[in-house]
């Protein structure tokens, strides 16, 4: 049970103890939303049930406040109550309990911060889905980055995670990857060749163009052109689907299904979908086409599903998509990650939900904002090398995954970023990455130098602790429990990366002031069952944002 769950457990006790007593009216509790303190000063935790008490209770939240503090049940975990006006309750946490939770996380390991609070419900999350039509830019390397560690997060409370990539490979934007790269491919082989107008610019296509000639020599020349340009461009779209795979498995970026929009169509669940809006009266005809009637269900305005040339567009395929994950594969939650371009689109893929019989708040939807590539002061905008877009590897190739994910993680989903080259690089306590990092391999450190020497810590007695900053550290690797319950209920991974900077600033601090290793064999062993126990928690920290927790820098 998480602490705070405790502290809410005895001020429920409290309240019925004085209830019982006749000093407080038997009124509903209302939640007591314990808090830990910003200030020590004020003790670990605190709540103001107290204040959303006094109307209720027809008495002053100072009054309220002492009269609860006073009927607190007793409990190992808590060494004192205090109140503070205008109605606090604090509570400071037994230094004996907190001595004792270093054994708690030594036996938990790799699975501290665990729970069951998902209870093994499903969940999908689909993250990136970037067309393959070329390569994934840093924008996409974000969206990468808080999908896979919000699914960390959900695995970790209990839930059951698919990560999910929907590959649009169907429609106008990949007829226009092929037209392009038949164009190119032409081009590479001496052929006068236009562009269609439409068509994707980029150097990586001339690349691709080029590539395809030295593996394929003029052979899809030879073939009838549409069959010809069909053939090269499954090709390559193959290839930048092989691409992205391979940039996302750089960032420690991995799926569970690799989902194709064209199985929507070919497997026939495109029509089921469509069948299911017509029975439950959600579309019309209009101008030749059929729309989705999604004024009907909260949105601003209605929406073409299938044109009048009988082509349906992308959200007829979102809808089939939705269709599958909720009504065929039964997913009970699906977190979608889209774009700042997708912002507009939430509350039409919210009334589509509703339209399929399913409940709108199972879909949630978290938009991923914009990055701005800086080097110090400067803002990046172009490639140097190709005088394009600024690709996710070229920055993995500059600064490494780990930063990247670091980075990346640092801002809230819905928060523009900056994100400095630079500082990345760096190998100083400037760049946080490096900090963190340097953290977890000093421990090791210390761990092979006690090792080296012979020193056991298995039989180490906690008790023996009670420096404050040992104290400090068991209190701060206390916190990693409710972060990651926190986390998975707001789908707001951004709190690991500050996390995980604490951690490492109480530890530089513990071990500054605190001489592990020492000609006191029992203080040493004690603060190596601490130093073993931090190393632990910040571990499980870094693997949970998917970053490396190197043993030696």
């Amino acid at each position: 049970m998480l602490v705070k769950d405790r502290i809410a457990q005895l001020v429920q006790g409290a309240a019925d103890e004085a209830a019982r007593r006749g000093l407080l009216p038997a009124v509903s509790l209302p939640d007591p939303q314990i808090q830990q303190t910003q200030n020590p000063e004020h003790g670990d935790y605190a709540t103001s049930v107290a204040l959303k008490l006094a109307r209720a209770a027809r008495k002053s939240p100072l009054e309220i406040a002492r009269t609860l503090a006073d009927a607190m049940p007793q409990a190992d975990e808590v060494a004192e109550v205090r109140v503070a006006p205008p109605g606090f309750i604090n509570f400071v946490l037994s230094d004996a309990w907190l001595k004792r939770q270093v054994e708690g996380v030594l036996s938990a390991g790799d699975g501290f911060g665990s729970s069951t609070t998902g209870a093994g419900q499903s969940v999908q999350v689909e993250f990136v889905s970037a067309n393959p039509t070329g390569p994934i830019h840093v924008g996409h390397g974000r969206g990468a980055v808080l999908g896979s560690t919000l699914a960390n997060i959900l695995s970790a409370v209990g839930y059951s995670v698919q990560r999910e990539y929907y590959v649009n490979d169907a429609g106008s934007q990949i007829e226009a990857f092929r037209r392009s790269l038949w164009a190119r491919y032409q081009q590479a082989l001496g052929v006068q060749a236009e562009m269609p107008a439409e068509g994707y610019m980029g150097a990586y296509m001339t690349e691709l163009g080029r590539e395809m000639v030295k593996e394929h020599g003029r052979r899809f020349m030879e073939m009838p052109e549409e069959t010809g340009r069909e053939a090269l461009g499954e090709l390559g779209l193959k290839k930048m689907l092989a691409e992205i795979r391979e940039d996302l498995t750089r960032l420690s970026v991995d799926f569970d299904v690799w989902f194709s929009e064209r199985t929507l169509f070919s497997d026939g669940q495109y029509e089921r979908a469509l069948s299911l809006l017509r029975e439950r009266k959600c579309v019309r005809e209009k101008e030749g086409a059929l729309w989705f009637a999604s004024t009907a269900l909260g949105d601003d305005k209605d929406a073409v599903l299938v044109r009048s040339s009988g082509l349906p567009t992308y959200f007829a395929s979102d809808v089939a998509y939705h269709y599958n994950k909720f009504v065929e594969r039964h997913f009970q939650r699906v977190i979608n990650i889209w774009g700042a371009d997708h912002q507009g689109h939430v509350p039409r893929m919210k009334a589509v939900v509703s339209a399929l019989g399913v409940e709108p708040s199972r879909l949630e939807v978290i938009i991923s904002q914009l990055v701005t590539l800086k080097r110090g002061d400067q803002t990046l905008r172009l490639s140097k090398r190709t005088g394009d877009i600024i690709t996710l590897r070229e920055v993995l190739d500059e600064v490494g995954a780990d930063a990247c994910r670091y980075f990346f993680l640092t801002r809230s989903a819905d928060s523009q970023m900056d994100f400095d080259l630079d500082l990345a690089k760096k190998q100083s306590q400037d760049n946080p990455v490096y900090y963190v990092q340097y953290a977890h391999a000093r421990i090791h450190s210390i761990l092979r130098n006690a090792a080296e020497q012979r020193i056991a810590h298995a039989d180490g007695d906690v008790q023996l602790l009670r420096d404050p900053a040992e104290m400090a550290l068991v209190r701060k690797m206390l916190v990693l429990p409710e972060l990651i319950e926190e986390a998975a209920l707001s789908l707001e991974p951004h709190h690991l990366p500050h996390y995980a900077h604490e951690l490492a600033t109480v530890f530089h601090g513990f071990y500054q002031n605190c001489r592990v290793i020492s000609p006191d064999t029992a203080l040493a062993a004690a603060r190596l069952k601490l130093v073993d126990a931090c190393r632990i928690v910040l571990a499980r920290t870094l693997t949970l944002m998917g970053m490396s927790a190197p043993e030696r820098m």
